[in-house]
């Protein structure tokens, strides 16, 4: 029996105007509890992105990898224009999925 799994792409801010974070996982509730309870070095930490803001599913790990880097490329104004399309009230979605 093969297991399917998902994958998600993922969008962390530490204000409506403040810094993004892109990145992907495959246990969304277990990524963004580490980033909101400080667990992991570098980025996030550094600057407090931990409000979850945007997420969406992939089937696989390489499409994921490939939305990842197509939306770390975007302009700013494309991120927030996909955030504010899905959560216009930039609502921490973390409390929805938990």
């Amino acid at each position: 029996m093969v297991k399917m799994s998902s994958f998600y792409v993922y969008i962390l801010t530490n204000a409506r105007d403040g810094t993004l974070y892109t990145g992907i996982t495959n246990n969304l509730i277990r990524r963004v509890y580490e980033h909101k309870s400080g667990e992991i070095e570098g980025f996030t930490k550094k600057y407090k992105t931990n409000k979850l803001v945007y997420f969406e599913e992939t089937p696989d790990v390489e499409s994921a990898i490939i939305r990842e880097k197509r939306i770390k490329k975007w302009r700013r104004s494309w991120k927030i224009e996909l955030i504010e399309k899905n959560n216009p009230q930039w609502r921490d979605l973390y409390y929805d999925i938990i």
